[in-house]
């Protein structure tokens, strides 16, 4: 039996090798209307609770949940608000208390259609209830697609900080459909491709070439391209997953341009920035930093500069962001140990490494 339905366009598979959580990640076009397929054919049958927020209901919910009865499983939707000030205990309390009341079992699933933060709410939901049951990435932003869908890792935002409260997870599978990238807002779509330019900054140079030259196009919705870019991300983000999957070394290379950029969002209580336009502010201050510690080289600094502004993406930290809140937001990092950050530095295009660096030292570099 083929691994995968007909009728979908562009397909590329790959897995992600983690032994017997082991799972694959489906690109293509057409996807959602084959959801419920996917699920039967990787063997999970029953009830099926469908996280999603009003935004994505009202555009994908009725094909999804069409697909998933098709299929022959028993649909709950639940909703919960839109944005990242919402990834929170308390949307995760009114999962709960809605897995609880349509009474679902170890056997039950959840699948998260939506973004980041319909994911790391569902992920972290699935983790936790009933100590774990399984649950599917159904992704429907491009930020969401190239990164915090395939990993495993799932949480909820603390009023001290961003993804304190959470675990390591791993999806069932992940359906990445390009399809539903036509009807996101344009500025959603710009600050996904912060993520894309990140794969190409930390491990390939071809990738950051191939933006370089058809970031126009890319733009412009282009499919094929998008599935190929899609699945190149994915594939860096499942070989580095595999290497390091609780992040006690290496994973912590996707943290390029994060350090900077999470306490960005922080400092400006999520309400400023997206995540994706705070990582191209944190990736161009991170390329300044590396050629400042005399890492990186000046020709570098500038592609990657230029990219993240030809990508449409912000540069430069605003003058009225408080650097103390900067600060205070770096010393809550995940990453920090002893008063140090593990700072990822650029010493080439597709070339990094890390270095320890105090928040006072990561704004002393930027010249703060």
């Amino acid at each position: 039996m083929s691994d995968s339905p007909p009728g979908i366009d562009l397909m590329q598979t790959l897995t992600v090798n983690l032994g017997d959580r082991s799972y694959p990640i489906y690109v293509g076009d057409g996807i959602l209307s084959k959801a419920g397929d996917f699920l039967q054919r990787a063997g999970l049958r029953g009830k099926v609770a469908v996280i999603t927020n009003p935004t994505v209901a009202q555009l994908y919910l009725d094909t999804v949940h069409e697909s998933l009865s098709g299929a022959g499983f028993d649909v709950t939707p639940v909703l919960v608000p839109d944005g990242e000030q919402h990834k929170d205990l308390r949307s995760l309390s009114v999962i709960y208390d809605r897995l609880i009341a349509e009474r679902l079992e170890r056997q039950s699933c959840v699948l998260a259609l939506g973004g980041g933060v319909v994911g790391d709410l569902a992920g972290f939901a699935a983790a936790t209830f009933l100590r774990g049951i399984a649950y599917v990435q159904l992704p429907t932003t491009l930020l969401a697609q190239v990164d915090s869908s395939v990993g495993g890792k799932t949480g909820v935002n603390h009023q001290e900080g961003k993804n304190l409260v959470g675990a390591f997870y791993q999806p069932r599978l992940v359906l990445i459909d390009v399809a539903v990238l036509q009807s996101l807002p344009r500025r959603e779509f710009i600050a996904g491709l912060a993520e894309v330019i990140k794969y190409g900054v930390i491990e390939d140079p071809a990738l950051f070439k191939l933006l370089e030259e058809e970031i126009g196009k890319l733009t412009s919705l282009d499919r094929a391209l998008l599935t190929q870019v899609i699945a190149t991300s994915c594939a860096i983000k499942a070989k580095i997953v595999e290497q390091d999957e609780r992040e006690n070394d290496y994973r912590a290379v996707l943290n390029f341009g994060h350090t900077v950029g999470h306490a960005l969002e922080a400092a400006t209580h999520y309400q400023k920035y997206l995540h994706g336009e705070a990582v191209g502010i944190g990736m161009a201050q991170a390329a300044a930093i590396s050629a400042q510690q005399g890492f990186c080289d000046q020709r570098s600094l500038e592609r990657i500069r230029k990219l993240i502004k030809k990508a449409g993406l912000p540069l430069e930290i605003p003058r009225e962001v408080s650097m103390q809140n900067l600060i205070q937001s770096m010393e809550m990092d995940k990453k920090s140990a002893g008063g140090k950050i593990k700072f990822v530095i650029c010493t080439g295009i597709g070339k990094t490494r890390f270095h320890a660096l105090s928040p006072g030292e990561i704004l002393t570099a930027l010249g703060a």
